[in-house]
């Protein structure tokens, strides 16, 4: 089962939504974790977590991957986000059995290869969750969308324009995949960032999980 760093709610009371971050290829749960005390002032109510990928790379001291990084292809991306769903899947049950809370009071929130677990995973859940954000992402296997969605929640995608490592045109063409499935998008664009998280791509994902579910 995963596991990672966690976050009571801010304010001491019982947790009334649960967010869960996702971090990107080679990074950890602790990574991600220290995003949520930026967000967490906005959702005050909310507990935070963000386990860790369920394979650490060769070699590398506390870098995690969700599906190793070979060759860069569709192919591999989408062998790779099937294959690593059914744990995540799992993971967000519990979770919110853990808590007591029904699916609609769940935030998904992804970077980078985590944001394509979040997208891959949130789109194909039968109850929907309250909304995903998608920061430095993609959409794995676009193609196969309309088949396999079961629930369309809100998405917010964030990118930089200058993003080195995934292409800024990927929003793009999330967007319009996401669009023709019928899934409500809003878009966040961040000029001249590269593959990272800047203050007003943290202050949009705060705004649209107030939306959600504060």
């Amino acid at each position: 089962m995963l596991d990672g760093p966690r976050l009571a709610p801010f304010s001491g009371n019982a947790p009334d939504a649960l967010v869960v971050l996702l971090h990107g290829y080679g990074s950890n749960g602790e990574d991600l974790i220290s995003l949520a005390s930026m967000i967490q002032p906005a959702l005050p109510n909310a507990a935070f977590v963000a386990p860790n990928a369920p394979s650490q790379i060769p070699r590398m001291a506390a870098a995690y991957q969700w599906w190793p990084i070979e060759t860069f292809s569709m192919t591999e991306r989408a062998a790779g986000a099937a294959a690593a769903a059914p744990m995540l899947d799992a993971f967000l049950t519990a979770e919110l059995e853990a808590a007591g809370l029904p699916s609609n009071r769940l935030l998904l929130a992804g970077f980078s290869q985590g944001t394509m677990m979040a997208l891959h995973v949130g789109l194909r859940r039968t109850e929907t969750v309250a909304g995903i954000v998608g920061i430095s992402g993609m959409l794995v296997a676009p193609d196969q969308l309309e088949i396999d969605i079961r629930s369309r929640p809100p998405v917010l995608l964030i990118h930089g324009t200058d993003d080195e490592v995934v292409p800024f045109r990927s929003m793009d063409l999330a967007n319009a995949a996401l669009t023709a499935a019928s899934v409500p998008v809003e878009m966040h664009v961040s000029p001249g960032l590269g593959h990272s998280v800047g203050q007003d791509g943290l202050e949009a994902a705060a705004a649209f999980a107030r939306t959600v579910i504060g």
